[in-house]
C-alpha cells in the first residue's frame, strides 16, 4: 500500500509541473521577488494584452505572487511605491484556467509613489508563468 501512494504522489507531482515556470523566481524575502531587469517593451504589464504573468493559482499563491512582484518594484528614481488592487478584468486565453472554460481573468492594481503625478495600471496574469522584469519607467526596489 505505502509503495501504491508513493508512486501515485510521484505521478501526481511530475504530471501537475508545468514548462511555462518562472524564469526568476528566487526571492529577497518571503513578501518580495529578486527582479533582476527591467523590460524595454512599452506595453508590458500597463496592457492587458501584455500582463505580467506571476502564475501561482496552481500552489494557491497567486494574488502573494502579484504583491510579492509589486514590492520589488520602485519608482522612477528608487521610490517607494504605493498600490492598491483595484479588481478583476479583461478575459484571456488560458490553458491553465482551473475550471476548464480556457478563460481567466487579469487583475488591475494602481501603483503611485511620491511625487508621482497620477497612478499607473499594471495587469497581472496569477494563472500563467512567464519571465519577471519591471515595468518600463519604475526601477527595482534594492
Amino acid at each position: 500500500m505505502n509503495k501504491y501512494i508513493s508512486l501515485t504522489s510521484l505521478v501526481l507531482m511530475f504530471s501537475c509541473a508545468t514548462s511555462n515556470q518562472i524564469v526568476n523566481t528566487n526571492l529577497k524575502d518571503n513578501m518580495t521577488f529578486e527582479l533582476l531587469e527591467i523590460s524595454n517593451d512599452p506595453t508590458y504589464g500597463y496592457s492587458e494584452k501584455n500582463p505580467i504573468q506571476v502564475g501561482g493559482v496552481d500552489k494557491q499563491t497567486g494574488p502573494l505572487n502579484e504583491r510579492r512582484f509589486l514590492n520589488a518594484l520602485a519608482g522612477p528614481n528608487g521610490e517607494e511605491v504605493v498600490y492598491y488592487r483595484s479588481g478583476s478584468c479583461c478575459p484571456i486565453k488560458s490553458k491553465n484556467d482551473p475550471f476548464g472554460l480556457g478563460q481567466v481573468m487579469l487583475d488591475n492594481y494602481r501603483v503611485t509613489w511620491k511625487g508621482s503625478k497620477d497612478t499607473v495600471s499594471i495587469y497581472f496574469n496569477m494563472y500563467d508563468y512567464g519571465s519577471l522584469k519591471a515595468p518600463k519607467g519604475f526601477t527595482v526596489n534594492k
